[in-house]
């Protein structure tokens, strides 16, 4: 039963702690999305760890005969709209479509990727640190974990703290970051014009 003051793990740590090709793309992973310098790997089991509960579902729900009606298709509606709020399918889209997901999915949908794609913050890791330090907030409710998963409800109500002094428009920090995000755009249209 176990001891009840220790809960169970809730990571699968890898099978192997030693193989190079999986070491080399968690790292990759890690400094792509900005995770921990330090324990950043642990941070990438969770979300392989969370994809496999929901392929291990998926594939339940695949095998069943009798899936198209009653208790069974009530269940595959529900799961599949569970996985639509947190923004891993689209609408309309199929039991089969979840064995696509893959962990660049579900790290992406963390809140400091959210961050960094919304335009909040210039890197990953400032993203990080933002969140870290409270200048995020959803809704009136500041954020300070940078690996909660935001829903697709929730990502209007994403903005900085009423506290921060982020949230002025006229702060040099989003000065700067309306500069980068301009060199940005002029580079990518400059690539896409070198392209045609």
């Amino acid at each position: 039963m176990g001891e009840p003051k220790f809960s169970r793990p809730k990571t699968q740590t890898p099978t192997h702690p030693w193989k190079q090709a999986r070491i080399e793309e968690e790292h990759a992973l890690k400094e792509k999305y900005g995770l921990k310098k330090v324990g950043g790997m642990r941070e990438i089991w969770r979300e392989k760890s969370a994809l496999r509960k929901h392929r291990n579902q998926a594939m339940k729900l695949i095998g069943r005969v009798d899936a198209s009606e009653g208790h069974y298709a009530k269940e595959k509606e529900q799961f599949l709209q569970s996985l639509y709020s947190k923004g891993l399918l689209v609408s309309g889209a199929g039991i089969g479509d979840v064995l696509e997901i893959n962990v660049e999915h579900m790290l992406s949908r963390r809140l400091q990727s959210v961050v960094y794609f919304r335009g909040l913050a210039p890197s990953m890791r400032a993203a990080r640190n933002l969140i870290i330090h409270g200048h995020i907030s959803i809704g009136n409710q500041r954020m300070t974990v940078p690996g909660y998963h935001i829903l697709k409800e929730e990502e209007e109500g994403l903005q900085y703290s009423q506290n921060s002094p982020f949230s002025e428009p006229d702060h040099p920090f989003r000065q700067n970051l309306e500069q980068v995000r301009n060199i940005e755009e002029e580079i990518d249209e400059d690539t896409e014009e070198g392209v045609e």
